[in-house]
């Protein structure tokens, strides 16, 4: 896109503004449901969907990223068994990557040891420099900054799940994941390479005559 037509850095700030907006609502029409089949939460789902791709595109075309977030269509996700007006959420979240290269990842670590006093001295191995990295940086900062570190994106997704109370402090920590069940999910986003190549966006075969 030139740069006579590109969205201005307000324009983007709006379509995320939008985003939490809609987040908001659909997260509202589900508490609110009044049966399985509810149009309120139809109507909020596509609405989330809509503005999620404004800002997606927005984004791209003002600074050339792109968002880790990709809302699969409600034939992909399984009835919504939760509680009408939950009290309580967890987000889960999963981001796969592979260590593409291992020299990279070894320097950073060692970068951030040497700044520390005493340095731990951990780095040399592998397994050692992840430890530095997620130890020194937030997730969504390795996110972000994944190639300077050495890393390559995988499949990635983000599930926004609803619970009639909040659970007691520690008591999933042993096991965080187990009870993950995607019929509590309110909202879901997900990101893998597969979607770049979706059979159903080649164009339709012409009709035989």
């Amino acid at each position: 896109m030139s740069d006579a037509v590109q969205p201005t850095a307000a324009e983007v700030r709006a379509a995320a503004e939008a985003v939490k907006t809609a987040l908001d609502r659909h997260l509202a029409a589900v508490e609110r449901r009044s049966g399985e089949d509810d149009p309120a939460v139809y109507e909020a789902f596509n609405e989330l969907a809509a503005a999620a791709e404004q800002y997606d595109e927005l984004l791209y075309d003002r600074y050339d990223e792109v968002t880790p977030f990709e809302i699969p269509g409600t034939e992909d996700m399984p009835p919504y068994t939760g509680p009408e007006e939950p009290h309580a959420l967890s987000v889960l979240i999963r981001r796969d990557y592979v260590v593409a290269e291992p020299r990279r990842l070894l320097a950073q670590a060692q970068r951030i040891e040497a700044a520390e006093e005493p340095a731990d001295e951990v780095s040399g191995t592998v397994h050692g420099a992840l430890g530095v990295l997620f130890g020194e940086y937030e997730p969504d900062e390795i996110a972000s900054r994944h190639k300077e570190f050495g890393l390559e994106e995988g499949d990635s997704t983000l599930w926004v799940t609803a619970t009639d109370d909040p659970p007691e402090p520690g008591e999933w920590l042993d096991s965080p994941f187990d009870q993950a069940d995607a019929a509590q999910v309110v909202c879901r986003f997900d990101i893998s390479a597969v979607f770049d190549d979706d059979p159903d966006d080649d164009p339709a075969p012409a009709p035989l005559p």
